[in-house]
């Protein structure tokens, strides 16, 4: 995925709070935008734009299961991405679910990197903590760290300011 249509999906996305505040608020779409950094064994590590798109669902107040993409960017002509399937927990600092929070996510992902000799994939787990702000009961702003192992020598990681629009 190119950065222009990461940005292009991202900025769609955001469009979607505006209609957020008529429903339950229990679906929920996110983009990331940040710093990626991929490592693979004999090349040393490299550090990248990346970004991630995701949709869940909370089936409470701090639990959610949700599916995302990751493009973290090239290194050395390998583009590394993932897709990912997981659970995210939420507690807020307050009792009515606006203000600080600090999440976490741990699931499993399909990491994949591409060159010009061909694609391989990896299925790992990964994980992710974040903090940052719910400005009302349909949308938050966070700072996050997403890592995942993609063992075979292939680690990625993001951190990246975040958006999160619940409808």
């Amino acid at each position: 995925m190119n950065k222009s249509v990461l940005l292009a999906s991202l900025l769609a996305l955001a469009g979607l709070s505006s209609v957020a505040s008529a429903a339950d608020n229990n679906w929920y779409v996110r983009g990331d935008l940040g710093s990626a950094r991929i490592s693979v064994s004999g090349l040393g590590h490299d550090d990248a734009f990346g970004g991630a798109v995701g949709v869940g669902y909370y089936f409470n107040p701090n639990f959610a299961i949700e599916g995302a993409y990751t493009d973290f960017g090239s290194h050395h002509s390998i583009r590394v991405d993932a897709w990912q399937l997981g659970l995210a927990a939420k507690t807020h600092f307050d009792q009515k679910q606006t203000g600080f929070f600090i999440d976490g996510r741990l699931g499993y992902s399909r990491l994949e990197g591409h060159s010009g000799f061909g694609s391989g994939s990896t299925n790992k787990a990964y994980f992710g903590l974040g903090a940052g702000y719910d400005f009302s009961p349909e949308f938050g702003v966070s700072v996050n760290y997403l890592y995942n192992d993609g063992g075979s020598g292939i680690k990625a990681s993001l951190i990246s300011a975040g958006f999160e629009a619940r409808f």
